[in-house]
């Protein structure tokens, strides 16, 4: 499977051309207001999007969706953070290669191998054990027209299989 062999999978026809425009529109017609809303004439970004806008629960987690997660994972599963971006073509800016290796948690506690805690936007993010981000199943939505040689995002192949260290620099 390409998932197990290179880290990443593309997977289409997940969500219907109507369905994209469902959730475009309830995106369009919420109130943003409030820090999790960051809107300028470069970007448009909300953090916390599922929490700040309910309503995308049952369009985001349509029923392929929800099969292919359960295919993916053995266990129940819980989302951790999920964040939107509309960056438009002139706004692009570079990001350097790196891993997502924090999530989002509820409050802020002191556990053994819980690290590097942050706080963006009311939204406290923390680095867990690497088994907790081995058992990570992060899924990227595009509700534009992307593919491989005009998307956002750029992975290493087999990059998954690199152990790395996490330091802090102070």
């Amino acid at each position: 499977m390409a998932l197990e062999e290179n880290g990443y999978a593309i997977v289409s026809n997940i969500y219907s051309d109507r369905e994209i425009s469902q959730m475009l529109s309830c995106i369009e017609n919420v109130n943003q207001t409030g820090n999790s809303f960051l809107k300028t004439k470069e970007l448009f970004a909300i953090r916390q999007l599922i929490k700040k806008i309910p309503a995308l629960t049952k369009m985001v987690f349509n029923k392929k969706l929800t099969e292919l997660i359960s295919y993916l994972s053995e266990s129940n599963y819980f989302l951790t953070k999920a964040i939107y971006f509309d960056k438009p073509k002139a706004s692009n800016w570079f990001v350097g290669y790196h891993k997502d290796i924090s999530i989002s948690v509820d409050k802020k506690e002191t556990v053994e191998s819980y690290k590097n805690w942050t706080l963006k936007k009311g939204q406290n993010g923390v680095q867990p054990p690497i088994k907790i981000l081995q058992d990570t199943i992060t899924i990227r939505i595009h509700l534009d027209d992307t593919d491989e040689n005009n998307g956002a995002l750029k992975v290493i192949p087999t990059s998954h299989l690199i152990r790395f260290v996490i330091k802090k620099f102070v």
